[in-house]
């Protein structure tokens, strides 16, 4: 919730200015869908952490998991400061994409660990794909 909370300073500062002058894709969702839906998601992910935290943190499975869990939330925040912070959508785009493959692997590890925990960050895994093809689109637009 920290990093979300964080990465949204970098969000707030360009959304109503910056951000609202692009030219966006017509799937493009209201702006006042984001905060909402990345709350839910920060929370599915912080619970699916703590399950996975709750098994051990002294097994190698589990401080596998976190850690790669750990590095994409870094990315997660990473793409929030360039997009909307440094407004680079075309850098923000391999911040994004790397995002995807991390992403793909945490839940991997968390697999093993726990499936529930894994099922968890699919819903993420669906924003995070649609937040690429909307920074692609707007890359590509603008």
């Amino acid at each position: 919730m920290i990093i979300g909370f964080l990465a949204g300073f970098a969000t707030q500062s360009s959304i109503d200015s910056w951000y609202m002058e692009l030219n966006k894709p017509s799937f493009n969702p209201p702006n006042s869908i984001f905060a909402p839906v990345w709350l839910v998601l920060y929370v599915m992910m912080g619970v699916s952490a703590g399950i996975v935290w709750a098994k051990g943190f002294y097994h190698r499975w589990v401080k596998t998991a976190l850690y790669h869990f750990c590095f994409q939330l870094l990315l997660n925040a990473m793409w929030s400061i360039v997009f909307f912070g440094l407004k680079q959508p075309f850098w923000a785009l391999f911040i994004i994409l790397a995002l995807i493959v991390l992403l793909l692997l945490t839940i991997k590890w968390f697999k093993v660990v726990s499936s529930v925990a894994a099922y968890l960050l699919i819903p993420y895994l669906l924003w995070v794909c649609f937040a690429a093809l909307l920074n692609y689109k707007i890359w590509e637009l603008n």
